[in-house]
């Protein structure tokens, strides 16, 4: 529709209704998960038992809370040292790529572009499969010709953080791409004129100018990370992240502590959501 041209009330009544039923279709569940969260049930469901914050600071049995369970507190633990490693990774190859798709021009380029963006359009599972494969492969073969246990191919922390690491590089190459094709070259060569290196120009000049869209990418790298299950699941050892202990825990029947969690969650990542939306209005 165009705000310009007059519509006929029937039409915009219309919109108007589709949009509100589309954004409580997006809300709803949302809201019924914080909502039950808070209710003094050992179920997540009707009918409400009353208000409590036990399945937050809940000490005894059956009602443990969120920060008193130590599995799940060790579980956020692992889910953020993943989400941290891959986010770094991430950036630091999307900053090369980056420069690599936008500075240079050299044959198989727009093959190599290509296999970049990949990863975006398989599926996590079997983007967690082949690399398990792969991997086991490798390391299965190490062993028969050397007697070398690879532990880093098996699955683990290792196997999880380079799988997510492998498509989230991608979005990060996206994100921080599209800022520095704006940026105006004449600010590096005019720091160049002034007898700055190459390597002081990009450092002094062009790296400040992409700072915005580094930390944003870092952000969205960390919160796909966290949340991320398919590829995760193929992938994880001993040592699971929340999504794999929360799907766990759901196996054995559902309780408010997991609404808890997935309400924790929610805030955890409107927050950083609204940082990078900061971060990106300041630059």
């Amino acid at each position: 529709m165009i705000p310009t041209i007059p519509q006929p009330r029937l039409l915009t009544a219309a919109y108007t209704a589709y949009v509100v039923t589309f954004f409580v279709f997006l809300a709803l569940p949302l809201v019924v998960v914080a909502v039950f969260a808070f209710n003094d049930s050992q179920f997540p469901s009707l009918p409400w038992e009353g208000f409590t914050w036990g399945w937050f600071f809940g000490e005894e049995r059956p009602v443990i809370g969120v920060f008193h369970e130590r599995p799940i507190l060790r579980a956020i633990g692992t889910s953020a040292f993943v989400a941290v490693c891959v986010s770094i990774l991430s950036v630091g190859v999307g900053l090369s790529n980056a420069f690599l798709f936008n500075r240079y021009r050299f044959p198989g380029q727009g093959i190599l572009y290509v296999f970049m963006l990949l990863p975006l359009v398989i599926p996590g599972i079997v983007l967690g499969i082949s690399i398990l494969v792969f991997s086991s492969r490798i390391a299965n073969g190490a062993w028969d010709i050397a007697e070398w246990d690879i532990e880093a191919l098996r699955p683990g922390l290792t196997l999880v953080i380079l799988g997510q690491f492998s498509f989230i590089a991608t979005i990060s190459t996206l994100v921080i791409a599209a800022r520095l094709q704006k940026f105006d070259r004449s600010l590096e060569e005019a720091a160049l004129n002034l007898g700055a290196s190459r390597l002081t120009a990009v450092r002094t000049v062009t790296l400040p100018y992409l700072a915005p869209a580094m930390i944003g990418a870092f952000v969205v790298a960390f919160l796909m990370s966290f949340e991320n299950f398919n590829t995760t699941l193929m992938l994880v050892g001993s040592d699971a992240p929340l999504t794999i202990a929360m799907f766990d825990r759901l196996k054995e029947g559902s309780t408010p502590l997991l609404n808890a969690v997935s309400l924790l969650l929610m805030l955890g990542s409107s927050l950083l959501a609204l940082v990078m939306i900061a971060f990106q209005r300041r630059g």
